[in-house]
């Protein structure tokens, strides 16, 4: 059975290309798992983002300002949201379903239809201050299609978009000659919050997606040097900056965070080459044009919104409060689906945090001096960035900050911890550590808590929590019913994770003859065969 799995995942990685498609597929299977089972206005403001994305594919990047009653974090205010014009039943979308949000005894089933009338009318979205390329990208469906069928098909083109850049980042992890273990940090690193995200009609999703590759890519071209793979590495960079500075104001934020802590990572004497690389330049100037386009819009559309917040909300008190928060805004970093009110089950949080905690403490085992300093910063920055993000805005919005805000930034903790790990570990097959062995309990534990919250979260919206643990007679059911899905996602769950039980390129570490141009250097290019002497 061993065998034959590793024989599988041998396959799988036998060239980029099928390996991009094999990660592509299996990706989407599991974000269009949550697309389908995930009952529609049953994840963040979604409401918002599906009027905004419908807007953007009409023509309407902008509208009138209209100031609309709202409560946040029971904070009450006006939001400044956009007037567009959309056929009625947008209008009709709930903000939340009040009947089963927060309320995890009740099933979904409670929640009204969508309506049918395409009459146009004035809508308003609280989304209508974003950069509209997101939306572009995701809204075009719904002039094919109307009512539930188009906001699926909005939720399965974020899906595919999101799974390509997750694709992506596998390709570059298993670039490394030691691809098993980079590979685990990816998985690690694509949390089922990510998914969740991914599959739902939400720039969160493709922001997470977007870090992880422009993480991945990042570290590789500066810890594991290939002059043949440079160009396409920079390539990844550049198009995981695109997508992570124009989704929100906060991506350009953490591409900056992830070039800081790249550089602290990077090999020695490989800094050089890398800065006389053309394709560096063209790429620079296409983020920098990016960059400024977006301070651009944000700057042109600000938010007017007022909320009433309490004088007792300082500052310090909001700062006090943040820190307070921090297992919870870990948590939801994991997995915290619905209206933030379906947490994952404890298994998932353990083996997740389990085995972030054990590849966190190779790396510090492994690393060197500015190795340690670079994982102990960035464990420093998860828990003191939304503190400080959250204390200089709590006086006008408010408690607002969840954790899924940090979690492009946040992606780069596993992935700077297993490949310092890899490239710093002793030399030969296993490294002096049995890597193999790790990694197939790790993606194996991964793969289990991973399903174990899909499972969790779709029982939850079928039955409730209260429920019984198979829900049989279910009082809701996604499109194809609950058996099709769990079953879906629990098979692209394992199969996704193959690739890291392949055998590695060849004993040794990445990075460890920086910038050599022979065939060792060029992971899926075959070496020629040598005659035997006759």
């Amino acid at each position: 059975m061993i065998s034959a799995l590793k024989r599988a995942a041998d396959r799988a990685a036998r060239t980029p290309k099928r390996l991009w498609a094999t990660a592509f597929a299996l990706f989407f299977a599991l974000s269009a798992s949550w697309s389908l089972a995930t009952p529609l206005g049953g994840s963040p403001d979604e409401h918002a983002h599906f009027i905004r994305a419908a807007a953007v594919a009409r023509g309407q990047l902008g509208g009138p300002e209209v100031m609309v009653p709202h409560v946040v974090a029971g904070i009450e205010g006006h939001f400044a949201e956009t007037g567009v014009r959309l056929p009625q039943w947008y209008a009709e979308l709930p903000t939340q379903h009040d009947c089963y949000a927060w309320q995890e005894d009740e099933p979904a089933s409670c929640a009204p239809a969508v309506g049918q009338s395409e009459k146009t009318v004035q809508v308003t979205t609280a989304a209508g201050r974003y950069h509209p390329a997101y939306y572009l990208a995701t809204g075009w469906p719904s002039l094919l299609a109307k009512g539930p069928n188009a906001l699926y098909l909005m939720r399965l083109v974020s899906a595919a978009l999101c799974s390509a850049l997750l694709a992506g980042a596998v390709v570059t992890a298993a670039e490394w000659r030691r691809r098993s273990v980079a590979l685990l940090g990816v998985f690690a690193a694509v949390t089922p919050m990510a998914l969740y995200m991914g599959g739902m009609v939400n720039p969160s999703g493709g922001e997470i997606a977007a870090g992880v590759l422009v993480w991945t890519a990042l570290l590789s071209i500066l810890m594991a040097p290939d002059r043949q793979l440079l160009n396409r590495r920079l390539a990844r960079v550049g198009i995981g900056g695109l997508v992570l500075i124009n989704i929100r104001p906060l991506g350009l934020i953490w591409f900056a965070g992830a070039v800081f802590f790249a550089l602290l990572l990077q090999q020695r004497g490989v800094l050089g080459p890398v800065l006389r690389s053309k394709a560096l330049w063209v790429w620079t100037g296409l983020l920098g044009a990016a960059t400024a386009g977006a301070l651009l819009w944000a700057g042109a559309h600000p938010d007017n919104s007022v909320i009433n917040t309490p004088k007792t909300l300082t500052m310090k008190e909001a700062a006090r409060q943040t820190f307070g928060n921090t297992e919870t805004y870990v948590h939801q970093m994991l997995g915290y689906f619905g209206w933030l009110d379906t947490p994952a089950p404890a298994f998932t949080w353990l083996v997740w945090l389990g085995v972030l905690a054990v590849l966190v403490a190779l790396g510090l085992v492994y690393g060197r001096g500015r190795h340690v300093v670079a994982l102990l910063g960035m464990l420093v920055a998860v828990v003191v960035v939304p503190v400080v993000a959250q204390a200089l805005q709590a006086e006008k919005l408010g408690m607002v900050w969840q954790g899924r805000y940090l979690l492009p930034f946040a992606v780069g903790l596993p992935l700077m911890a297993v490949m310092t790990a890899a490239s710093r570990s002793l030399e030969g097959p296993h490294g002096g550590f049995p890597w193999r062995r790790l990694t197939g309990f790790a993606v194996a534990g991964l793969a289990l808590a991973n399903a174990a919250a899909f499972f969790w979260t779709l029982r939850r919206f079928a039955v409730g929590t209260s429920g019984p643990w198979v829900p049989f007679a279910a009082h809701w059911a996604p499109p194809g019913g609950w058996a099709l899905w769990t079953a879906v996602y629990t098979a692209a769950a394992f199969a996704l994770v193959l690739p890291a039980l392949a055998r590695d390129r060849e004993p040794g570490v990445p990075g460890d003859r920086p910038q050599q141009d022979d065939a060792a250097a060029r992971p899926w290019q075959h070496r020629p065969r040598v005659p035997a002497a006759r």
